[in-house]
């Protein structure tokens, strides 16, 4: 079957029913990829290494006759991964930039009855169309903020089930944003596949319509959030609430006691210059005893301290501040809601 050449865009068609295969070695694909896509190398990473010196060092010709070599002894192998993926035979490839991995895996799938398209440009289109992306929408971007322990998250997540639309940053990036939030997360993924992870939640969104995001720093853990869609955190609305101190320390005891003392332990030492000796001694102690709503105490008395000269700082132009004497994350998800049709954000 013939192979044609697509442009980026038909990646988003909602009706396709397409499988992408990255044929990238599998560190490219490791380090960022398009997130639906799958990886079928045409070369490992060292082999891929060795054809780029040889086309460096010696010509186009020695690096083609090495990358035959290469793939040859694998092209069974490639066919039998191809069709566990895509038992329907219909494909997207792709590579860095549509050049010559993406074309010969291409040739080789359709010459045994894959039905097989070819983005134009590769990943690299795909990155210049995703980081374009952020700078040619206006989100209407509801920020949801307040000091550690109010449970910001479980009411983002109420949020959706009562029907909004969020993206939510700490799920995307494997990290809830401070000292303590790599406790219990996958491993972070780059900050350019972070970048690929939140535009892929954004772009399926109604720009139209509100969108609640969850207040953070610019980075969490150590992905950066795109600097055009942080700035876009800053220019719609602000919504801070409160809960009783009680019942955060109770929210971070659940959240965090579970874990072994020597890694809370591990957490309170990448504080401790904020945190002070003293304080950390008691921490220590707290938590050596079992006192982990002392723990918890501390850990706040720090954050606390550090989320108001953040807010201090912010400069989104409307802001809403409740306060609530109860936790339940549904009552306070509905009435934001409520504020928030009431006042027509």
């Amino acid at each position: 079957m013939p192979v044609k050449q697509v442009e980026i865009e038909s990646l988003f068609h909602s009706d396709s029913d397409r499988v992408i295969i990255d044929v990238r070695s599998p560190g490219e694909y490791s380090k960022a990829h398009i997130p639906s896509a799958y990886n079928l190398p045409l070369f490992s990473d060292e082999e891929r290494a060795i054809v780029g010196t040889a086309y460096k060092q010696e010509s186009p010709e020695r690096a083609m006759l090495l990358g035959l070599e290469f793939a040859g002894a694998h092209m069974r192998s490639y066919i039998e991964q191809a069709l566990l993926l895509a038992p329907e035979k219909k494909v997207l490839v792709h590579c860095w930039r549509g050049g010559k991995r993406s074309e010969s895996m291409a040739w080789l799938l359709s010459i045994v009855g894959f039905d097989v398209e070819v983005i134009i440009g590769g990943y690299k289109s795909y990155r210049k169309y995703a980081l374009n992306y952020f700078y040619t929408h206006e989100p209407k971007l509801v920020v949801l903020g307040g000091q550690t322990g109010i449970g910001k998250t479980y009411v983002l997540h109420q949020l959706e089930l009562q029907g909004e639309q969020i993206i939510d940053l700490e799920k995307l990036a494997n990290h809830k944003g401070s000292a303590f939030g790599s406790l219990g997360q996958e491993p972070q993924p780059s900050t350019e596949h972070f970048e690929n992870l939140l535009f892929d939640a954004y772009r399926t969104l109604d720009k139209t319509k509100r969108i609640f995001v969850e207040n953070e720093s610019q980075i969490i853990g150590t992905c950066l959030v795109q600097a055009e869609f942080f700035k876009q955190m800053k220019q719609y609305y602000y919504i801070q609430y409160t809960i009783p101190l009680t019942e955060r320390i109770e929210h971070l005891i659940q959240n965090y006691a579970c874990y072994p003392k020597e890694l809370l332990k591990e957490r309170f030492l990448k504080i401790k210059n904020k945190l002070g000796g003293d304080n950390l001694q008691k921490a220590m102690h707290a938590l050596d005893i079992d006192d982990y709503g002392a723990a918890a105490m501390i850990a706040l008395h720090f954050y606390d301290k550090t989320y108001q000269f953040g807010f201090e700082k912010n400069t989104t132009p409307h802001k809403i501040m409740l306060d609530f004497d109860y936790s339940d994350s549904i009552l306070i998800a509905q009435e934001i809601i409520k504020i928030c049709n009431n006042s027509s954000i």
